[in-house]
């Protein structure tokens, strides 16, 4: 068996279980909750809603605190909490701050060239390895209804892997996503350290299509949206709070990646600016009804 279980614990009428297991993608072990609703079985399959958390953060945080679960078990929805990247590699510079390295993987593929070129290789490990681990050994699990939706760090990568995967996810949310890393301190400091040139001096105020490098634009949300190709309904929820200090200091953008899909023509994409709320638990809870309603209406349709 692929995965070791550390705990079974029963929660609105299903189970999460706490995993672990040995990734031949990171070359570590790593950790993932995964919730299954009451009576799902190989029989009546549970479709898959995938949750990827923010900067520092494990699997334990939105599934203790988020309350994901309680409308997942009403619509028999699976989901799944990776972890936010490979641990205990000590790295050269992966513990020197909280937004970057060890829990903060942005959750695309390092380039090779970079120290992290070798083990972070989240965007192959949430897309394909870990998928098919947990189908060929939960066969309550029903890999052709995905959904996909994340916060902060989590938010910009449930909006990218859904954009770069086209039919792979039936849709995508986000709470507070970083929209748009190229021109966000987040992402830049991010976007240098796992795909390079780590010397390269730009600044949001700097930021230009000419000064981007393609490589940023490719795991940037409001980038890729300006070249999609697949449905022109995007089915798309996004949730900002206006007391989110991350939002209000321009980490976040979500201006830029509403402009970007207006520009492009595309539909279907919901942003919501949710008065006074903040970065933290308190709000993802209080709307995270909303974003499991929103996976539902694609999932069980």
């Amino acid at each position: 068996m692929a995965f070791t279980t550390k705990a079974t614990i029963a929660t609105f009428g299903g189970k999460l279980l706490k995993l672990a297991h040995k990734s031949a993608t990171t070359g570590t072990d790593m950790n993932v909750n995964v919730f299954f609703p009451g009576g799902a079985s190989e029989t009546k399959k549970a479709p898959v809603l995938y949750y990827l958390s923010g900067l520092t953060c494990s699997p334990e945080n939105c599934s203790e605190k988020g309350f994901l679960q309680a409308t997942a078990a009403r619509h028999g929805i699976a989901v799944v909490y990776p972890d936010t990247s490979p641990r205990g590699l000590d790295l050269p510079q992966e513990h020197d701050s909280w937004d970057f390295g060890e829990a903060a993987s942005f959750y695309l593929d390092a380039g090779e060239a970079t120290p992290y070129g070798k083990n972070y290789k989240m965007e192959t490990y949430l897309t394909e390895e870990l998928p098919k681990l947990l189908l060929s050994e939960f066969p309550a699990l029903d890999g052709t209804r995905q959904s996909i939706t994340g916060h902060s760090m989590g938010g910009h990568g449930a909006l990218t892997l859904y954009l770069r995967h086209p039919g792979r996810y039936r849709s995508v949310s986000a709470f507070a996503p970083i929209s748009n890393p190229s021109r966000c301190p987040w992402g830049q400091k991010a976007f240098k350290g796992y795909l390079g040139p780590a010397d390269l001096e730009i600044t949001p105020e700097s930021a230009s299509d000419s000064t981007i490098p393609e490589a940023w634009k490719s795991h940037d949300a409001t980038e890729l949206v300006k070249k999609w190709t697949g449905d022109k309904d995007l089915k798309m929820l996004i949730d900002v709070g206006t007391g989110d200090n991350f939002y209000i200091n321009k980490q976040l953008l979500p201006e830029n990646l509403e402009a970007a899909i207006k520009e492009a023509g595309l539909t279907g994409a919901t942003v919501r600016y949710q008065k006074d709320y903040d970065h933290s638990y308190y709000f993802i809870s209080t709307f995270g009804q909303d974003h499991v309603d929103h996976a539902a209406k694609y999932l069980l349709a």
